[in-house]
C-alpha cells in the first residue's frame, strides 16, 4: 500500500489530485496553510486505502505531493 505526503504550505487547493484519485481518499483540510488555502490531505484512517498509483502526484501542478510505498 501507499503513503501520501502533502507539502501543506505549497498546496494551493486546486483539487486536481482529488479528481484523479481512484480511491477518492483525498480531501481538503479544515485548516488553512500559510497562503490561506485549504490544502489537500488524506486522513490517517484512509491512508490504508492508498494504492500508490501516484496519479495525485503526477497531476499536482505545484509538486506538493509525494507518494511512497508504506513499510
Amino acid at each position: 500500500m501507499g503513503e501520501v505526503t502533502f507539502s501543506e504550505d505549497v498546496c494551493k487547493g486546486c483539487g486536481l489530485c482529488m479528481e484523479v484519485c481512484p480511491k477518492h481518499i483525498i480531501q481538503f483540510s479544515d485548516k488553512l496553510n500559510l497562503k490561506g488555502y485549504h490544502f489537500a490531505t488524506v486522513h490517517d484512517e484512509d491512508m490504508d486505502e492508498c494504492i500508490a498509483c501516484t496519479f495525485c502526484a503526477i497531476m499536482c501542478p505545484d509538486v506538493a505531493i509525494e507518494v511512497s510505498l508504506s513499510k
